[in-house]
C-alpha cells in the first residue's frame, strides 16, 4: 500500500504517539514498507526522554566526568590526578549540550528522509482508531484541535520520574534526575534515594567527582537483577570512592532547611531507623511511571496499571490487537536499545513482515562508574533452575590492555554449561563493558561453546583478550578435559526485513 492508497476512513496507516527510540523505529520501519506514518510528539522537540533528559544527556555527562576528572588515569597517576581543576557544571554540561543538539538533528533528518510526518501535539484517544490532537505550538489561549485516525497505532509515550507528594521538590536542593542538567553548581554532598539503575549511575558519577555521596535503598543489595558477583564488585568500588551505602533502609522524611540568607540551605533526610543525614542535595530516584495519564486510554478500550504501564503480549499488542505499546511504557527492562527493537518488531508484526529476534539475548548496559554490561543468565538464575554450570573469569589487571588504560579492577565472567560447555551468560564490569558484551552476545546467538574463545585469536593488546583468559580459566576448573572444536549453528533463514534506518 502506498501513501495514496490510505483508506478513506483513515487519515494514516500508522500513528505513533511519542518520538523516543521505540516510536522512531516503529515509524521508520512502517514508512520503509510504504505506509503513511505520523509521529505525534507533545514536546516541542523530538527524541523523547532518551535524547532530552535521560539516556543521552546522562551518558554524555558521565563521559565528561570520566575525562575531566581524570578518573580513568588515576590508577596510573594517583588518586589526586585531574585533567581540569575546579570543575564546574558548565564544564560538564558543555559536551552534553553539543551531543543533544547533534542527536536531535540526526533524528529529525531520519524522520524527514523517510517521509514520516511529525506532529507537535498532545494526543488523546477518542476511540480505538482515532486520536484528538491539541496543537502544542498554538500557545496559551490559542489552542487548536484536530482529529486523526489510523488502522494501527503504536503507543510509545515513555515514562516520567516518580515523585512522592510528601517530598518538597524544588529542582535545586531536592530534585529528580531530569533536574540535574539545570544545576548551576556542583554540590559538596549528595544523598541519592533509590538504588536502581538511574540512582546508581548518578551516585557513582558524583562520587567520581569527589562529591561525598550517600546512597539509600530499601533493598539489601544493589541491582538485584544483575549477577550478584558483579554487583558485589560494584558495591566494593563505590565504597572505595568514599560512598556511604545505606541498604535495607527506608526514608521517613525529607526536609529542606533554611540557610543563613533565608533562601538556600541544606536538606535533612530522616531514615525509618531514626538515622539523620544532612546534605547539600537530595536526588530522588525511586523508579519511573508510564506517561499514560493524558491519553484517555479508556476511550480506546485500554487500561494501565498503578504505575501507568500498559500490558502487551509477545508481539507488543495491547488488549486491542491493532494498538501496540513499546518502550519504557511497557516496563522492564526500560532500555533505549530494547525499545528500538520493540518498535521495529511491532511495526513488522502490524504489516505481517516476518522477523527474527532473541529477547533473552538482549544485552543490558548500566553506565555506573565502573560500567556494567550483561547478557544471558546469571549464576543465581541457573542455580534456581537447577542447571549445572561452571564459570571462567578474567581480571583486567591480568590483561596488558588493562594495565595500559589503568583499569585494574575490571572483571569479565563467562558462565557455561557443565556438560555441553555451551555459553550461557557473560557478565562484565569495567571499562568498555557495554562494547565488549557484544562479542559474547554474538557467540551465544549461534549456540557457541566456551571453547570458541580458546580457538580464536584476539588482537593484542585489547580488552577482548579477557574472553580467552576467562575461557582458559573455566576449562581449567573442569580438570583434564580436551578442548572441543567450536560449534556454531547458523541462524534459521527468515524473510527479508527492511532495516529500520
Amino acid at each position: 500500500m502506498t501513501h495514496a492508497d490510505v483508506p478513506a476512513d483513515y487519515t494514516h496507516d500508522l500513528l505513533v504517539i511519542g518520538s523516543g527510540p521505540g516510536g522512531q523505529r516503529a515509524a521508520i520501519q512502517a514508512a520503509k514498507l510504504g505506509k503513511k506514518v505520523a509521529v505525534i510528539e507533545r514536546k516541542t522537540v523530538v527524541g523523547g526522554v532518551c535524547i532530552n533528559t535521560g539516556t543521552i544527556p546522562s551518558k554524555t555527562f558521565r563521559e565528561a566526568i570520566m575525562h575531566l576528572s581524570g578518573y580513568n588515569e588515576r590508577g596510573l597517576y594517583g588518586a589526586s590526578y585531574m585533567v581540569k581543576e575546579d570543575l564546574g557544571m558548565d564544564d560538564l554540561l558543555h559536551r552534553t549540550t553539543s551531543v543533544i543538539t547533534h542527536e536531535l538533528d540526526v533524528i529529525r533528518s531520519q524522520l524527514h528522509r523517510n517521509r514520516v510526518e511529525v506532529i507537535a501535539a498532545e494526543a488523546s484517544f477518542t476511540g480505538p482508531h482515532t486520536l484528538r490532537l491539541r496543537d502544542v505550538r498554538a500557545g496559551k489561549g490559542g489552542e487548536t484541535w484536530r482529529e486523526v485516525s489510523a488502522r494501527h497505532i503504536v503507543v510509545a509515550v515513555g515514562t516520567r520520574a516518580a515523585r512522592d507528594p510528601k517530598i518538597p521538590f524544588d529542582g535545586k536542593r531536592i530534585l529528580i534526575s531530569d533536574d540535574i542538567l539545570d544545576l548551576s553548581t556542583l554540590p559538596r554532598t549528595v544523598t541519592v534515594i533509590g538504588g536502581g539503575v538511574i540512582g546508581c549511575e548518578y551516585a557513582s558519577m558524583f562520587a567520581a567527582l569527589g562529591v561525598r555521596v550517600t546512597l539509600i535503598d530499601k533493598r539489601p543489595r544493589l541491582l538485584e537483577f544483575i549477577d550478584h558477583e558483579i554487583t558485589d564488585i560494584l558495591t566494593y568500588q563505590l565504597r572505595q570512592n568514599r560512598m556511604t551505602l545505606r541498604l535495607g533502609e527506608g526514608v521517613r522524611d525529607v526536609t529542606a532547611l533554611p540557610g543563613a540568607d533565608g533562601r538556600t540551605g541544606s536538606v535533612k533526610v530522616t531514615l525509618a531507623s531514626g538515622k539523620e543525614i544532612t546534605t547539600d542535595m537530595v536526588l530522588y530516584s525511586i523508579g519511573r511511571v508510564g506517561a499514560t495519564d493524558r491519553l484517555n486510554l479508556e476511550a480506546a478500550g485500554l487500561s494501565a496499571d498503578g504505575r501507568g504501564r500498559i500490558e502487551v503480549n509477545e508481539h507488543y499488542q495491547t488488549s486491542q490487537p491493532h494498538i501496540y505499546a513499546v518502550g519504557d511504557v511497557i516496563g522492564f527492562p526500560s532500555l533505549a536499545s530494547v525499545s528500538m527493537e520493540q518498535g521495529r518488531l511491532a511495526a513488522c508484526h502490524a504489516y505481517d513482515i516476518p522477523t527474527q529476534s532473541v529477547p533473552e539475548l538482549f544485552p543490558y548496559g548500566i553506565y555506573t562508574i565502573p560500567e556494567i554490561s550483561t547478557v544471558g543468565k546469571s549464576e543465581e538464575e541457573l542455580t534456581q533452575a537447577g542447571v549445572p554450570y561452571e564459570i571462567g573469569k578474567a581480571q583486567y589487571r591480568e590483561i596488558a590492555r588493562g594495565q595500559i588504560i589503568g583499569d585494574e579492577q575490571g572483571t569479565l565472567k563467562l558462565i557455561f554449561h557443565l556438560e555441553t560447555r555451551v555459553l550461557l551468560g557473560v557478565h562484565i564490569i569495567g571499562s568498555g563493558a557495554s562494547e565488549l558484551i557484544h562479542i559474547g552476545q554474538a557467540v551465544m546467538s549461534f549456540g557457541g561453546t566456551v571453547d570458541y574463545f580458546v580457538n580464536t585469536v584476539f588482537n593484542y593488546p585489547t580488552l577482548a583478550e579477557c574472553y580467552k583468559t576467562a575461557a582458559f580459566d573455566g576449562i581449567n576448573r573442569l580438570g583434564s578435559v580436551p578442548v572441543l572444536e567450536p560449534k556454531l549453528e547458523p541462524a534459521p533463514e527468515v524473510g527479508v526485513v527492511i532495516p529500520a534506518d
